[in-house]
């Protein structure tokens, strides 16, 4: 039977600024079990030790600045200090265990979203993967196929428009997302960075301007309150005007030195068995090569899941966006979050109503918690024919994980818990029966409605006549995905 908590029912994680943060119910039952806590230990120990290990290697910095870069994005995605209570660093949910997406087995398979620096707000999506981001195009409309392309987010809300990189975009939402890192002002960043062992780092990559901003006596009190800013005073930092230049300068070079790093090949690296067939350094098990036929015919995955063309990387992903019918996930807890938290925040409004609008909501009226892009106003009337459509996810690690029991979740709001499960859903979505209230069939005989059935895809998914073995060939194929594989040597 496929694992649900109680309908109705979601979670919270309640915090001091300990090192051992405790999770409760959001309806007060008690904590979660011990499994979880050490989970998020784990995370946090491994988070340090990378940090740590990372940091060592400004002694002997390397003197190309391509490298400098990449290192410097790295100690900045794995410093916790930038964040508002200085307890989660970006990797917290980008880790490289699970291809930089969501390292934490328990909240994948239960709520899917991870907590932010304020440990009792969540956010309405799963973490998506950083790996390959970076080769993702700024968000353009094409006439050709009538549809945007590009941009970072599952919304495409990071369109790559100002930097001309969606992945430096996509890193600068984060911050200041108040049920994520949580600073209120984007100075806060900054101001914390300027007084991290990589500053001289940073300095040497962009200029000693970049921190020759003059910090107001309150910026400790005013970075230390978690966002979002009140609408009377949207900028708490209060800065002159050319202090706040040179600190959304240096805003936007924090961003550019991440995603210098998520393009190194220490994250994208091209390594997977599926690498190694293509250059004739391998060759698929029959089952894998049976899934490979699979994705490529009567499966049709990789009408959107794009394995390459001519002068195309194989990245498994058309970087357009779709409504694929994914159910709504009732254990999110972002449906709870209709209520003041203690600092009177409501994360959302809508409550149990909720319905996430994906790239038609951010154009049409931007994203509810962060909006790193500005949206094109030339966009707008496209939001109706968008709404209910997510970017197609690349596939290259979906399946990385750090043992065989590991739970990883799928599906913008990380309803599938598995593969096999996604992959059952493509093929059967319009064919078995809609799920009864805890039907016991979920997920194998039967299938919740869509979260929205607006602009669905009903072409390509949801009856694709795949059998049950079709079915595992094509995960052994995607299994083949995982970058880290080394070719037998002859």
């Amino acid at each position: 039977m496929r694992f649900r908590i109680l309908a109705g029912v979601a979670v919270a994680i309640a915090v001091t600024c300990s090192a051992m943060p405790i999770l409760l119910a959001r309806d007060g039952a008690g904590p979660l079990s011990p499994a979880v806590l050490a989970e998020i230990a784990r995370v946090e120990v491994e988070i340090d030790r990378i940090e740590a290990e990372t940091l060592a290697r400004l002694a002997t910095a390397p003197d190309n600045q391509v490298q400098q870069i990449e290192l410097l994005g790295k100690l900045l995605l794995f410093d916790k200090h930038l964040s508002v209570n200085r307890n989660e660093a970006c990797a917290f949910c980008h880790m490289p265990e699970t291809g930089f997406t969501g390292p934490i087995s328990e909240i994948n398979r239960t709520t899917g979203s991870y907590p932010g620096s304020v440990r009792t707000r969540f956010s309405e999506r799963k973490p998506q993967t950083h790996t390959y981001a970076p080769l993702s195009p700024v968000l353009h409309y094409n006439e050709g196929q009538g549809d945007l392309v590009g941009g970072n987010f599952w919304d495409m809300r990071a369109t790559g428009r100002r930097l001309g990189n969606p992945a430096a975009e996509q890193a600068e939402g984060p911050p200041t997302n108040p049920v994520e890192m949580g600073l209120p002002d984007i100075a806060c960043a900054v101001y914390r960075a300027s007084q991290r062992p990589y500053r001289n780092l940073f300095e040497a990559v962009w200029g000693v301007q970049a921190f020759a901003i003059g910090w107001p006596a309150d910026v400790e009190t005013v970075c230390s309150t978690p966002g979002p800013a009140s609408a009377g005073d949207p900028l708490p930092v209060h800065l002159s005007n050319l202090d706040r230049g040179r600190a959304a300068a240096t805003f936007d070079q924090m961003a550019q030195s991440i995603a210098g790093y998520e393009a190194s090949h220490e994250v994208t690296a091209f390594t997977s068995k599926y690498d190694a067939v293509q250059a004739g350094k391998a060759a698929f098990a029959p089952l894998e090569q049976q899934g490979y036929e699979v994705f490529r015919g009567k499966g049709r995955c990789n009408e959107c899941h794009r394995d390459g063309g001519p002068g195309e990387d194989p990245l498994f992903t058309d970087f357009t966006a779709s409504n694929i019918g994914t159910p709504a996930n009732p254990e999110l807890p972002y449906y709870t979050e209709n209520v003041p938290d203690d600092r009177g925040y409501v994360a959302n409004k809508e409550g149990n109503a909720f319905v996430d609008g994906g790239v038609g909501a951010f154009l049409a009226s931007g994203h509810p918690l962060s909006q790193p892009s500005a949206v094109d106003a030339r966009w707008k009337p496209l939001a109706s024919q968008t709404r209910g459509r997510f970017q197609v996810p690349t596939l290259r690690n979906v399946d990385k994980r750090p043992s065989p029991d590991f739970v990883k979740a799928y599906g913008h709001n990380g309803y599938f818990k598995s593969l096999k499960e996604i992959v059952h859903f493509y093929n059967t979505r319009d064919v078995l029966p809609r799920c009864v209230a805890h039907d016991p069939r979920e997920g194998t005989g039967c299938w919740p409605a869509p979260e929205t059935t607006d602009n669905m895809n009903i072409s390509k998914t949801g009856h694709l006549g795949l059998t049950d073995q079709d079915e595992d060939a094509l995960v052994a194929f995607m299994q083949t995905l995982t970058d880290g594989y080394t070719p037998a040597k002859n």
